[in-house]
């Protein structure tokens, strides 16, 4: 048995393999606590027959929390990990994009590995935590927040900073701006600052993971400004997870 454990800023993942079968991702949010967040997954996958602490289980951990995983193994860079997760979920080179709670990573695959990558700076635009922080106070879910971005006209977000954005947002909303509006501009602002990290490292196809992965509305934003179609799937946002339990 191969498990993966990738503890993310916001929500951690685990995969687990019998032989070369994917039998299993679970997710639960990641709290204050990494190491607790680890135990919940353990629970988690023993109520489903699988136990990562047994001797039968080789565990790999990874993420930015992946030191707080007791039971695993050994750890692997997420970088290492979202490559070979990606190469499995899409089963070709090219160019991932993983979109997480505190930093977007852009990396280039050849032939299986990592050859280039790059990760945007400390602050946290361009990422999930940006757009929950936006949802949050205008009071919707990320997914409502896309449906209201897909009716909405194009409203500009000139601060990318998520404190200063979010007192923008506040600022339209006491104008009377609809939330459409502002909901579109959000989005395009996340998109615009995605498109700028990846486009000078796109080679061939592109591939989407993390949590936006599911969220149609930003594929179909991120392929228009990229001028290329973005792949993904449901699995993508488990890439990281799965990555560390191939490489168990």
């Amino acid at each position: 048995m191969r498990i993966g454990i990738d503890i993310g800023s916001t929500a951690a993942k685990a995969a687990a393999f019998e032989g070369d079968e994917l039998i299993c991702t679970l997710i639960v949010p990641t709290g204050f606590n990494g190491v607790d967040a680890a135990m919940r997954l353990a629970d988690e996958l023993r109520s489903r027959g699988i136990d990562p602490t047994s001797c039968d289980a080789s565990v790999v951990a990874t993420g930015y929390g992946r030191v707080s995983v007791p039971y695993a193994g050994k750890t692997v860079t997420e970088i290492t990990c979202h490559g070979r997760g990606a190469t499995y979920l899409f089963g070709g080179d090219g160019t991932v994009i993983d979109v997480g709670g505190q930093d977007t990573k852009v990396i280039q695959l050849a032939n299986g590995k990592v050859k280039k990558f790059v990760m945007n700076d400390k602050c946290a635009a361009g990422t999930g935590k940006f757009l929950e922080v936006i949802a949050d106070r205008m009071g919707v879910t990320q997914e409502q927040l896309a449906e209201l971005a897909a009716a909405g006209k194009p409203t500009q977000i000139s601060n990318m900073c998520t404190v200063f954005a979010e007192s923008e947002v506040i600022s339209l909303i006491g104008k009377g701006e609809p939330r459409e509006n502002i909901a579109n501009g959000v989005i395009e602002s996340v998109v615009s600052k995605l498109s700028s990290l990846a486009n000078n490292l796109i080679v061939g196809d592109v591939f989407l993971t993390g949590g936006l992965c599911e969220n149609e509305y930003v594929v179909a934003r991120l392929s228009e400004h990229l001028q290329r179609p973005v792949t993904t799937n449901p699995s993508a946002r488990y890439a990281g997870a799965i990555g560390a339990a191939l490489s168990a």
